[in-house]
């Protein structure tokens, strides 16, 4: 049964960057139900005919653009704002792309790259890519925070003690998830939405895709949270379990280069097993593959692995 919100808010109602001083669209009561019109991470400056160039020429000062921003009644300053995620109803189409400058592997990618996607946004059967391969989907919102309690302008790109750009695959529907509140009302706001991301968003881009993201908004009092916290409904990954998973490593004292290593590997494996140019390949990876740090204990060399699932190419 379709959920009735008690507000819409649509993506004209958009900003970049966090501010408290931004005028909210709307304020409600804890336990409001809004639906909220989540508009790309290009703020529609990719569309479904776009071509090489509107990656070149992409304006990073319209990116990430979010969605708000909502003050709830009664929230304040160390009480957490609790967000379940009750739906998600995607556009059915979305956009990757190798950005220059940007990604893990950034230095190894200095020329653009682009893919439309086009998917069922009904059924949500696995979005086909090339060569075959099609890549099961997890709508989520990759950006909902609330605002920081410093005056002025805060960049949207990065996450932040109060959320923000957290690009993580497991906020999707059944989702709850609190926010440490540093000012009055939270000032929730949400955006860059993704059909489908690997952990990590390896080249900086997942299927970017519109849609309409439908939560609950309800409030713990004196929660004192340090960073944000989640809780899942279920499974995490039984969209990619089924066939197993082909896995790279990186090994030694810097994650962050263990990482770099561990994706560049699977970018050269899947490249040359499948045919795909490196840039292809990257773009995939970074829909489907997931980042994990294996070993963490065993001074002074650490494991981060990265889990490319077979059922992509089943």
């Amino acid at each position: 049964m379709p959920i009735k919100p008690d507000y819409t808010i649509h993506g004209d109602k958009c900003h970049y960057g966090w501010n408290r001083s931004i005028e909210p669209v709307v304020k409600v009561s804890p336990g409001s139900i809004l639906e909220i019109e989540a508009v790309d991470a290009g703020g529609g400056q990719i569309t479904s005919d776009s071509t090489l160039e509107d990656v070149k020429n992409i304006d990073f000062d319209r990116v990430n653009p979010v969605t708000g921003p909502v003050y709830v009644d009664g929230v304040e300053p160390g009480d957490a704002l609790k967000v379940t995620i009750l739906s998600l109803k995607p556009s059915g189409w979305g956009w990757s792309a190798v950005i220059p400058g940007f990604g893990l592997l950034a230095d190894q990618f200095e020329e653009p790259a682009l893919h439309i996607w086009k998917y069922d946004p009904i059924s949500l059967a696995p979005a086909p890519y090339l060569k075959g391969a099609t890549v099961p989907l997890k709508p989520f919102p990759g950006t909902i925070g609330v605002a920081p309690a410093p005056e002025g302008d805060h960049s949207v790109v990065n996450p932040r003690r109060v959320g923000g750009n957290m690009d993580t695959r497991d906020l999707s529907e059944g989702t709850v998830l609190c926010l440490p509140v540093e000012v009055p009302g939270a000032l929730l706001s949400l955006g860059d939405a993704h059909a489908a991301q690997g952990d990590g968003e390896v080249c900086g881009t997942a299927i970017e895709s519109p849609m309409h993201v439908t939560v609950k908004l309800e409030v713990t009092k004196g929660m004192n949270l340090r960073f944000p916290r989640f809780s899942t409904p279920g499974p995490v990954s039984r969209h990619f379990d089924e066939k197993g998973y082909d896995v790279t490593t990186g090994i030694g004292p810097d994650l962050m280069e263990s990482a770099r290593a561990a994706v560049s590997d699977m970018v050269d494996l899947i490249a040359d097993r499948h045919g795909y140019s490196r840039a292809e390949a990257y773009m995939l990876c970074s829909v489907c593959a997931d980042l994990r740090i294996s070993e963490i204990v065993d001074a002074p060399d650490w494991i981060v692995s990265f889990y490319f699932p077979k059922v992509v190419f089943a």
